[in-house]
């Protein structure tokens, strides 16, 4: 049975238009600095404190992660749940019309940020739940306050999505200031698996979607929410394939999703965080620069990695959807693909069948050809 759960949408203060003139924020805490709206860009955040949350890098030794026993409660799910619901309740309330149209070039994977459009420097410290970095002395730390200058690269952000869908939704920014492009590195991608690895619940995911699959804006993010419920993706039957002997060397596994209407794969790791997260990374930067659109999914406490190539926003530009599937208004990014299908009209949900959910992500499929020039 499809299920779906019904979340009021936000609006942020200054996503909406005009919002850079008409709303003159207030500080969390405190008087307003720089421009007077305590926004992520230069002009405040260098000069403000925030919530820091440190988590274990890289650099500490550790086991495989497939042999850690994750925490009967995390720390980390515990705040980042507690900070977004008291977003939450300040927050103000809009319509899912309100949310931002995407403003890019379907055709292309790879774009230059501008700095005309929205993007994430531009919002208020309001919907910062707190910094997210790697911490000096390999254990996990929790600061209420902390200085937001990092040198010479600019803080990593956790804060609210203002269009949520689910539970916790919130966005992972990495170096903020940096006014990265949406394109995935090896530090971003291993930023993301950190922090699925530190929330340690199964039930909570880390999701990427690419420029050419319906991401509304190119400044570097990724998503997460919680959702107590297995994605259908997750129970799927796989098939090991062959892989790189870079990708053997690292310990991670590649396999093909069976039974499942787009053409994935998942990669699982053996090895450290780092292993793992360098090799799929690799993947993703390869497909970035052949100009294949891709959405990504990290389950299972970061172990296992989808990878979801698709073609739906293309097909559409193409005039190839059928009107059946355009009327539902859903544009399949990361969370539709992995079975959590958010539906906007009563009548779709009412008649919402497996059929439909099949017919919908099969229009998101790869052909056999194009995936197995993916593959290889």
């Amino acid at each position: 049975m499809l299920t779906i759960k019904r979340v009021a949408t936000v609006v942020s203060n200054y996503q909406e238009e005009g919002g850079e003139k008409d709303n003159a924020a207030v500080a969390v805490e405190g008087e307003a600095k720089g421009c007077g709206r305590n926004c992520l860009g230069k002009c405040c955040l260098p000069a403000s404190d925030l919530p820091l949350y440190t988590f274990k890098g890289e650099d500490c030794a550790e086991e495989s992660i497939f042999y850690q026993k994750p925490p009967e409660t995390s720390f980390l799910l515990n705040l980042l749940l507690g900070q977004w619901k008291n977003r939450m309740n300040r927050a103000e309330r809009g319509r899912h019309l309100k949310k931002r149209p995407t403003e890019f070039r379907v055709d292309q994977v790879l774009q230059d940020f501008d700095e005309k459009k929205f993007n994430f420097t531009k919002v208020g410290h309001e919907e910062v739940l707190f910094m997210f970095e790697q911490s000096d002395d390999c254990y996990s730390h929790f600061f209420p306050s902390a200085p937001a200058s990092f040198k010479p690269t600019s803080p990593n952000v956790v804060a609210i999505n203002v269009s949520p869908i689910e539970y916790g939704h919130i966005l992972l920014i990495p170096h903020v200031l940096d006014c990265l492009p949406q394109r995935i590195n090896r530090m971003s991608f291993f930023l993301a698996l950190s922090l699925a690895k530190e929330a340690a619940d199964p039930f909570f995911r880390v999701g990427y979607n690419s420029l050419g699959t319906f991401a509304t804006i190119n400044h570097l993010h990724f998503q997460a929410y919680y959702l107590a419920s297995p994605f259908p993706v997750e129970k799927v039957p796989t098939l090991r394939v062959m892989t790189s002997t870079s990708m053997l060397r690292n310990g991670v596994v590649v396999s093909q999703l069976l039974k499942f209407p787009v053409r994935s794969l998942v990669f699982e790791g053996r090895d450290t965080l780092w292993d793992l997260s360098s090799a799929v990374a690799n993947s993703f930067i390869r497909l970035q620069h052949n100009n294949i659109p891709f959405n990504v999914l990290i389950a299972d406490c970061g172990k296992r990695v989808f990878l979801f190539p698709q073609c739906y926003a293309e097909k559409q530009a193409r005039g190839e959807v059928s009107q059946e599937l355009l009327e539902t208004q859903v544009n399949p990014v990361v969370w539709e693909i992995g079975g959590h299908i958010v539906l906007k009209r009563r009548e779709d949900f009412e008649n919402a069948l497996e059929d439909y959910a099949w017919r919908l992500l099969a229009e998101v499929s790869l052909s056999e050809e194009s995936f197995r020039e993916v593959k290889a």
